[in-house]
């Protein structure tokens, strides 16, 4: 996988670089709490373009992710310039939800946790089982 989607390593995790630039901030420099929501989607997004699935084609079939629920920690504040790497890790997958354990790390600190709840929902915004290919390729770890 290229840098740019960010790669699964040998222990099953999902690690995508994030540059922190100077739209991701507020006027101290420090990131904006409503960016690391952006750091997270970029990488769940990405988490699942590595495992084959591709919102493009979830939108062909009537189907979309949204987020349920999601809990965020924020350990330590991020600065205009750091080099992040956001971590994602399947949590569970079963019926029409998944759960993912999401991380922002600065060299190895974690500075942002997150734990986020996805469904799949149809054309009408009504959630769906996940299909058995898909919750396969979820539950790979």
């Amino acid at each position: 996988m290229s840098v740019f989607g960010g790669e699964i390593g040998a222990d099953g995790l999902h690690r995508f670089p994030v540059r922190v630039y100077f739209e991701d901030t507020d006027f101290s420099t420090n990131v904006y709490h409503a960016a690391y929501l952006k750091f997270f989607e970029r990488a769940r997004t990405e988490f699942l373009r590595a495992h084959g699935i591709h919102h493009s084609q979830l939108i062909a079939e009537g189907l979309a992710f949204a987020v349920r629920e999601m809990t965020i920690s924020y350990d330590r504040p991020a600065r205009i310039d750091d080099l992040l790497e956001v971590t994602t890790e399947m949590a569970a997958a079963g019926g029409a939800r998944f759960a993912l354990a999401q991380s922002i790390k600065r060299d190895a600190e974690i500075i942002c946790r997150a734990q986020v709840q996805a469904v799949l929902l149809n054309a009408a915004g009504r959630p769906v089982r996940l299909p058995a290919a898909l919750r396969a390729l979820l539950d790979r770890r």
